[in-house]
């Protein structure tokens, strides 16, 4: 398939997990493909890995908290491949335990990489698609976004914030043809859902106990519903938020 032939994607948080695994579809479908993240590590063992399937990736540095970071990526990407086409806004960070436990500073920090990051890419996104005839933006929530969840109440008014933003600049900008939808993942088996692991042993365990389906996904999963987000065959979804969290948030 070649869905995604001539053109041009955008992934923030795509080094690792969901943002990795979404760069090599796209890639793989034709689509050259901006992988962003502040590891340059990190970043150029995704690009190599893109390269060496035969698909087309070039990894731009930026810290999505960093406005005038965001805004050159946003112009390094046209730079790099003559346009914007589609946009993944998927970096973020996790923030577990009690509020009375969490420092001011790190609560934060948490809003301003998984609320203003959004907020500065979408600026600078939309700003360019209105120039430039329309697009496709798709943020990452996460099932905290449509649900309370103990021990998460950071990450889940981040996430909420998210949902808000999505669903009112997808009304917003829909007349200039630019299309924004949210995916809400659940447990997802990325670097991201180790590091929670790590500070509560058994949480993946746990978190697949309450899926219907009893286990934790896998970033190729997300991935193959973002692509088709992007897509054509999506063209009538808008404003839209899609759980891909094994019937976690019916439970």
């Amino acid at each position: 398939m070649n869905r995604f032939q001539n053109k041009v994607a955008l992934i923030t948080g795509g080094t690792t997990g969901i943002g990795l695994a979404t760069a090599v579809k796209l890639a793989s479908e034709g689509a050259s493909v901006v992988i962003s993240g502040r590891s340059e590590q990190s970043g150029r063992m995704a690009e190599s890995q893109i390269r060496e399937q035969g698909g087309e990736a070039t990894f731009i540095q930026a810290d999505v908290a960093s406005p005038e970071q965001v805004e050159a990526l946003i112009n390094q990407t046209v730079k790099a491949y003559g346009g914007l086409d589609y946009a993944f806004n998927n970096a973020g960070m996790e923030a577990m335990g009690p509020i009375v436990q969490m420092g001011n500073e790190q609560f934060s920090h948490l809003m301003n990489v998984n609320v203003n990051g959004v907020w500065y890419a979408m600026k600078y996104e939309i700003a360019y698609m209105m120039e430039h005839g329309g697009g496709v933006i798709i943020n990452t929530s996460s099932v905290a976004g449509g649900k309370g969840m103990a021990g998460l109440a950071a990450y889940s008014a981040s996430k909420h914030a998210v949902n808000g933003l999505t669903k009112s600049l997808a009304l917003e900008y829909a007349e200039a043809n630019i299309r924004i939808n949210g995916i809400m993942p659940g447990p997802i088996a990325t670097p991201m859902m180790e590091r929670v692991s790590e500070m509560m042993p058994g949480a993946a365990e746990q978190f697949a106990s309450v899926t219907a389906v009893k286990r934790v996904g896998q970033p190729e999963e997300i991935a193959n519903t973002v692509a088709w987000l992007f897509s054509d065959e999506a063209s009538y979804l808008n404003a839209s938020l899609i759980p891909i969290d094994g019937g976690m948030i019916a439970l």
